[in-house]
C-alpha cells in the first residue's frame, strides 16, 4: 500500500473522518474521496498537504479544513455549541413541565373543590370572610385618611 499512486474512493458511501494512517502513503499523488459522508478535519500531514484541489473532498459536508472553505471548529467552540445544546434541553425540559405542571396544579385544586363538599364550603367561606375583610380594612382607612386630610385642611 506504500507504493500506492492513485486513490480513488468517490462515491463509496464511505463515513467518519479520513483514517490518520491515509497520511502514511508518501507516494499517492492522485486521491479522489468525493461524494461520501466523511467528516472531521482534512489532515495536513505528508502528500495531504498537497492535495489542493477542493473537488477531491466534494460533497462531504462534515470535513473541515485547508482547501475547503469550511474551517474546523476548536474544541472551545466545541464546549459553547454543547453548552447551548444543554441549554436547549433544559429550556425544553422546562416547557413540557410547565405545560404539564399547569394543568394538573389547576385540576387538583379545583377537582378536589369539585367533589368534596365540605371543602368547596370551607373554600368560599375562607373567600368571603377575606374579601369582607379586606372591605373593611379598606373602608376604615380611607375614613382615616379622610379625617387626617379635613384636619390638615382646617388647620392649614
Amino acid at each position: 500500500m506504500q507504493r500506492l499512486e492513485t486513490f480513488d474512493l468517490s462515491c463509496n458511501h464511505l463515513s467518519g473522518p479520513i483514517p490518520p494512517s491515509m497520511s502514511s502513503i508518501t507516494s499517492l499523488s492522485h486521491l479522489n474521496l468525493s461524494h461520501n459522508l466523511l467528516s472531521g478535519p482534512i489532515p495536513t500531514t505528508n502528500r495531504f498537504s498537497t492535495f489542493n484541489d477542493p473537488s477531491i473532498y466534494e460533497a462531504n459536508l462534515g470535513l473541515c479544513g485547508l482547501p475547503l472553505s469550511t474551517k474546523c471548529s476548536t474544541p472551545n467552540d466545541q464546549k459553547h455549541k454543547n453548552d447551548q445544546d444543554e441549554d436547549g434541553w433544559y429550556m425544553t425540559w422546562f416547557f413540557i413541565s410547565m405545560g404539564m405542571g399547569f394543568p394538573l396544579g389547576f385540576w387538583v385544586v379545583c377537582g378536589s373543590l369539585a367533589l368534596k363538599k365540605s371543602w368547596r364550603h370551607a373554600y368560599f367561606r375562607f373567600i368571603d370572610e377575606t374579601t369582607d375583610r379586606l372591605y373593611v380594612y379598606i373602608v376604615v382607612t380611607m375614613a382615616r385618611l379622610k379625617k387626617k386630610i379635613e384636619r390638615i385642611a382646617v388647620h392649614g
